[in-house]
């Protein structure tokens, strides 16, 4: 019984952790908008960057948390993995200033957290 409630909160703390990533996207959208409209908006984007950076750090990990001591299947670590290398392409090609496949790629990127949101 208590094994399958720890089972419960790491399952729980990945779909946070899937959660939280999608938002981060989902505003770094909203501050792109204002990069364009509003004199804060770089500054914003710039740490909404770093945060939603961290938030796919966060997914890596609770992607290893549930997998790990439960013996789960390692798929959901090699999607927060894969997520994590196309989430330091998108900052590299934010610094470059390559918007012509920045955009795109964070409009990719927004669709594949919510489906993986979806699917836990």
């Amino acid at each position: 019984m208590a094994t399958q409630a720890t089972a419960q909160r790491r399952l729980s703390f990945l779909r946070i952790a899937i959660a939280l990533q999608t938002l981060t996207i989902f505003l770094q959208a909203v501050s792109a908008g204002l990069l364009l409209t509003a004199s804060y908006g770089e500054t914003l984007h710039s740490v909404g960057a770093r945060v939603m950076y961290g938030a796919s750090m966060l997914y890596v990990l609770a992607a290893v948390l549930a997998w790990k001591p439960g013996g789960g299947p390692p798929r959901p670590v090699w999607h927060a993995c894969g997520f994590l290398v196309l989430a330091s392409v998108q900052v590299v090609l934010g610094i470059a200033h390559v918007p012509s496949v920045h955009l795109p790629l964070g409009v990719l990127m927004f669709g594949l957290s919510v489906l993986a949101l979806a699917r836990r």
